[in-house]
């Protein structure tokens, strides 16, 4: 700063107040090389030049015993001014009793009379310029705007200070979060947003002001504590959403809170701040919860989750993803007949072993790294569809799936006509399945994107049928080719009566639909015979084989082909 300055040539406004003409004419002489000097003969004159605006003044040189109004009100005038208190006072006195007055009421510093000693005059004025200048500069990017708390990187460091000079004292780490605070903003716009964060940062100012703890915001809408006891985790809270009651309607918001007790002092304070986060996260979406507490587990799992993040490209280019098919047979038939199969993904990680799907998929829907997941089965699907057509000279249409981050990419139809194009497939050999829950979240979108790609050729299957929120008015005017009846179904029915009559349901939806339904989680010759005797046409699950590798699922196709 001090080189800019030097180098650009621009000069600080500073304000001289001296009732000795003689006097301010020395201070002016000395000072107005370095810098753009005002006077003033008394208080109330230099207050009028403070109060007009027009400069920007960063130091004030006052003298004490002045008439119409000494330097003492003027200095408690300034300092009582909320535009004018970041001003930093020097006094100028011979009387050494007025020293200690001055310091508590504010003054940064003192010049002796008489003037005797330039230098001295001239290094004071620029060291106390330069300590106001980054006392502003710090407390600027100290605390965050909006709240009032502290940064991110100001709130890490003050823990250090303290851990440093009260390394045995017990603390911990919370965070409280806005889940889904994005919505917030979208529903009731960004300064209705903006008050939440205030009314939350205020409730946090008023805890730390009845606890031993300092706080911060980051990220938005996470809020971290350090505190060196146990609060009432569920009275903050509780006194949260009472003060957001008042803000907008506290039903819609839900907070949730991670908690890192028993710290580890060995680890770094960042790692403390990631911890409590952990905890916090590992309740996104579950509104059973509010409150997390983080441990060795969620701490392995965490890793667990980096580590398929950062091995996701290096599995997809050393194929260690692998595209298993399972078959849906056609059930309508005196023998069962090949109808198509499904297109299921599985990680043979080179050191981590076979990866359950559960583990990596909701990942990498939370993440957004399910597009390259899904992008890859599609592929991988089509070229297996041709190989097996050229092998065999048999068709098996696979159906892939279309995630909800997919489905709205502008360029999906494109893509998969050139998947289609580069395999020589036609439209109709790779059906593209949707979750029946996407349909309910944006419903005429949706059903335009798929009208489109049906009008392309395309099969569409809604999947998991059953366990989405689809209302009866909204099916008549889905578009699809089939329904595929979610598996809790298939568990169900034989157990009750009731389970049994909403699998009639769904069939009887269908038919009204005038579209097949494919049962998933088939496992017994009971089920199966229970769901033909009912119309069931398609079914998939164990009953005939679980999802295989392309060269275990070809057993199928050769069976198929004999029968002919």
């Amino acid at each position: 700063m001090r080189n800019f300055r030097n180098k650009s040539g621009l000069k600080r406004h500073i304000l001289i107040v001296e009732d000795e003409p003689i006097n301010r004419e020395i201070l002016s002489n000395l000072l107005e090389t370095d810098y753009i000097v005002h006077t003033a003969e008394n208080g109330r004159e230099a207050l009028d030049i403070l109060d007009s605006g027009e400069y920007i003044f960063s130091l004030a040189l006052v003298d004490l015993l002045m008439p119409v109004m000494d330097g003492f009100e003027l200095i408690r005038s300034i300092k009582d001014n909320d535009s004018l208190k970041s001003i930093p006072v020097i006094v100028m006195t011979s009387e050494k009793s007025a020293e200690v007055k001055s310091i508590r009421m504010g003054a940064a510093d003192f010049i002796t009379k008489p003037y005797d000693m330039p230098e001295v005059i001239l290094a004071r004025c620029e060291r106390i310029i330069e300590l106001q200048e980054d006392k502003s500069i710090i407390h600027g990017a100290e605390r965050d705007t909006l709240t009032g708390l502290y940064t991110r990187d100001f709130f890490t460091e003050y823990i250090k200070q303290l851990e440093k000079y009260y390394p045995g004292q017990p603390s911990e780490i919370i965070v409280i979060n806005v889940d889904h605070f994005h919505l917030v903003n979208e529903l009731y716009g960004r300064k209705q947003g903006d008050r939440v964060l205030i009314h939350i940062g205020m409730v946090l100012t008023e805890l730390l002001e009845e606890t031993a703890g300092i706080a911060c915001r980051t990220d938005a809408d996470n809020f971290y504590i350090y505190c060196n006891s146990s609060p009432d985790y569920e009275d903050i809270l509780s006194r949260i959403k009472a003060r957001l009651s008042s803000t907008i309607e506290s039903s819609n918001i839900k907070l949730r809170m991670g908690v890192y007790k028993d710290i580890d002092k060995n680890e770094m304070v960042e790692n403390w701040l990631d911890r409590a986060k952990i905890a916090c996260d590992q309740i996104r979406g579950d509104y059973s919860r509010q409150i997390e507490y983080y441990n060795k587990e969620l701490y392995e799992r965490a890793k667990y989750n980096e580590r398929l993040i950062n091995d996701i490209d290096d599995a997809i280019s050393s194929k260690n993803l692998i595209v298993y098919y399972q078959p849906k047979y056609y059930i309508q038939s005196d023998q069962p007949r090949l109808q198509s199969a499904e297109a299921l993904i599985r990680w043979k990680h080179p050191e981590l072993g076979m990866i359950s799907p559960g583990d990596f998929i909701p990942l990498f829907e939370s993440n957004g790294l399910i597009q390259k997941l899904d992008e890859y089965v599609w592929k991988e699907a089509a070229r297996q569809i041709n190989k097996w057509k050229e092998k065999y000279g048999f068709t098996v249409p696979v159906s892939v799936n279309v995630s909800r981050m997919e489905i709205y990419q502008p360029e999906l139809q494109n893509n998969f006509l050139k998947m289609l194009e580069e395999n020589s497939l036609t439209s109709k050999e790779l059906l593209l399945e949707i979750t029946e829950s996407a349909y309910s979240e944006n419903s005429d979108q949706l059903i335009e994107i798929v009208d489109k790609l049906r009008d392309a050729g395309f099969k569409i299957e809604m999947d998991d049928f059953g366990s989405g929120y689809s209302s009866l008015n909204m099916l008549t005017s889905i578009p699809i080719d089939a329904l595929k009846m979610d598996m809790k179904f298939i568990r169900n029915m034989q157990k009750d009566e009731k389970s049994m009559k909403l699998v009639e349901m769904v069939l009887e939806i269908a038919r009204f639909l005038q579209v097949p339904v494919i049962a998933e989680g088939v496992e017994t010759e009971t089920q199966l015979k229970l769901l033909k005797e009912r119309g069931c046409e398609i079914i998939q699950g164990y009953y005939f084989s679980k999802p295989v590798p392309p060269e275990e699922f070809e057993q199928f196709i050769i069976k198929e082909i004999s029968k002919n």
